[in-house]
């Protein structure tokens, strides 16, 4: 399989180039693409400089955008631009170590059998590391208020470690993705449940970030409660759009 990691940044510079070396320690066979929403910080111009220099031996790509368009729109953009260039498999991670990459060849791995691999919290083995108690009950509660809206059985909606298989990238129809924020990892999941592939979801561990600034907002939590009622709405419209 021809593998993509896709990693939204904005303002990561103490982040990125160490976790960068961080995957390449655990997988030496994948890709990389930065999609940069023109970081104050000069996150972007470190990617540049590090393939200049070809510190990753020409696995490493960037994408600069004119500045910040929301999570969701990153991922669409950078799906599309894997898609073109012939990958297979496409993961989704933070850059701030939140997802650790000592996680990858399990999930890559399992992506052999399934079309979906998600790096769960909330199953058996998972969990999350350094949260205080208001953002263990905002994300737990998020994520089942959204199981229960959604009438869904995977465990975690809301995480954003997630791998997936080009075929069903082409099905879920990348272009009607309406989520522009943090919703967008529940929309994505949503659209490959009703697409009826084959998901599977991997026990991880997430911990807080150490460096750098959330971008978590009270806007992007309204998107995220609004548009969980949305897809619910849409439901037969969005299979029967797959179907066409």
């Amino acid at each position: 399989m021809k593998k993509l990691i896709v990693i939204p940044t904005y303002n990561e510079i103490k982040n990125i180039e160490e976790l960068l070396k961080e995957i390449y320690s655990f997988c030496e066979d994948v890709n990389i693409l930065i999609v940069d929403d023109h970081s104050p910080d000069g996150t972007g111009k470190l990617i540049d400089q590090l393939i200049k220099d070809d510190v990753f031996g020409g696995r490493l790509f960037v994408m600069h955008r004119a500045g910040k368009q929301g999570l969701g729109t990153a991922y669409v953009q950078g799906f599309s631009w894997g898609i073109e260039k012939g990958y297979d498999v496409f993961l989704s991670m933070d850059a701030d170590f939140s997802h650790d990459p000592k996680y990858l060849p399990e999930i890559f791995k399992a992506m052999e059998e399934n079309d979906l691999v998600i790096g769960s919290r909330y199953i058996k083995g998972g969990g999350v590391k350094d949260w205080g108690i208001g953002r263990r009950f905002i994300s737990q509660g998020g994520n089942i208020y959204a199981q229960i809206v959604l009438l869904s059985k995977v465990r975690d909606l809301t995480g954003g470690f997630n791998c997936y298989h080009k075929s069903f990238l082409e099905k879920i129809r990348l272009n009607e993705i309406m989520s522009k924020g943090y919703c967008f990892q529940i929309e994505m999941k949503f659209r490959h449940i009703l697409s009826g592939c084959k998901i599977k979801e991997i026990p991880i561990v997430f911990c807080d970030r150490v460096l750098g600034v959330s971008k978590m907002s009270g806007s992007i939590f309204k998107e995220a409660v609004l548009n969980v009622l949305k897809l619910s709405l849409m439901r037969f419209k969005i299979k029967k759009q797959m179907r066409g």
